[in-house]
């Protein structure tokens, strides 16, 4: 069985954004310096040319990967 969507009506408010509460005026810091510079690579991303894209989220993956796969007190940004 497929769920039927309803069109929203003119009158209808718009479904609220869930990052509108999010301050966008500052970079996001986690205190974990992988995944702070995987934010920053990818926050980045609007100066970077499309087809290198790609190339940058794999890089956060793996490093945001890493940082969860890591054991406490590990280094994230190790990977030896």
């Amino acid at each position: 069985m497929t769920e039927q969507v309803r069109p929203m009506e003119p009158d209808e408010p718009a479904a609220e954004d869930p990052t509108s509460d999010v301050d966008r005026r500052g970079p996001t810091t986690t205190g974990i310096p992988a995944v702070d510079e995987a934010i920053a690579d990818v926050d980045r991303l609007d100066e970077t040319p499309l087809e290198e894209h790609l190339e940058v989220f794999e890089r956060a993956h793996e490093s945001l990967r890493a940082a969860l796969d890591a054991r406490p007190g590990d280094d994230p940004g190790d990977s030896a």
